[in-house]
């Protein structure tokens, strides 16, 4: 269970010599989903991208991230422990749905029975039993954004990122997998920041929302 809040600390992101972002500072507590949004361009995704570590080369970032009071600036992107979901799902397609489960988990779970009981309980969560030998080909969309969700929380993440994940989704599947991505979330004490165009995605996110490029 997540416990740590994550803190942006004077960020400032330009390309050329168009500054996107300036001085932003921003808390998330622990289960506390906060919104970023603002017109294209803005520099909404590149924000997300300097939390995650994957800014890139053509932007001049700059700032401090911590998250629970640790320093995470200029750590590698694979050991800050940040999920972040996009609007693809990035399923691989060349391994079954238990592999792509499993290619997720930490290595401290590392025997076969428990990484087959790790899956099987995500596969659960998903309310999708027993899919581990489908192929994700076979899934719908909504089935695969759920996977894509439970393979993020696998890896054990202590922050979640929402680079707009329900942009692809029909109206019906958005509403449904809005609620399954916040109900995990907040279950696990993350700290969400979610960028989105949509005031609805916003609303349902039910906490602060904040403006760039005003």
């Amino acid at each position: 269970m997540g416990t740590a809040s994550l803190t942006l600390e004077r960020v400032r992101i330009a390309i050329g010599t168009s500054v996107l972002v300036s001085a932003f500072d921003l808390h998330v507590a622990p289960g506390e989903c906060v919104t970023v949004m603002g017109p294209s361009g803005c520099g909404k995704s590149t924000l997300l991208a300097f939390v995650a570590g994957t800014v890139e080369p053509l932007f001049a970032a700059s700032g401090r991230v911590t998250i629970g009071g640790e320093d995470i600036t200029h750590r590698a992107p694979e050991r800050r422990r940040i999920g972040i979901l996009f609007q693809d799902d990035l399923l691989f397609p060349h391994l079954s749905v238990g592999e792509n489960l499993a290619f997720a988990l930490p290595p401290e779970v590392h025997s076969r029975a428990a990484r087959s009981a790790a899956v099987a309980q995500a596969l659960a969560e998903a309310e999708l039993p027993g899919f581990e030998s489908r192929d994700p080909a076979t899934l719908s969309g909504g089935q695969r954004a759920r996977i894509a969700l439970m393979r993020t929380l696998l890896a054990a993440p202590r922050v979640l990122l929402l680079d707009e994940p329900f942009n692809k989704l029909d109206a019906k599947l958005r509403h449904d997998f809005r609620r399954f991505v916040f109900d995990h979330a907040t279950a696990r004490g993350l700290p969400v920041l979610l960028v989105t165009h949509d005031a609805v995605d916003a609303e349902a996110a039910g906490g602060r929302i904040v403006t760039l490029g005003e």
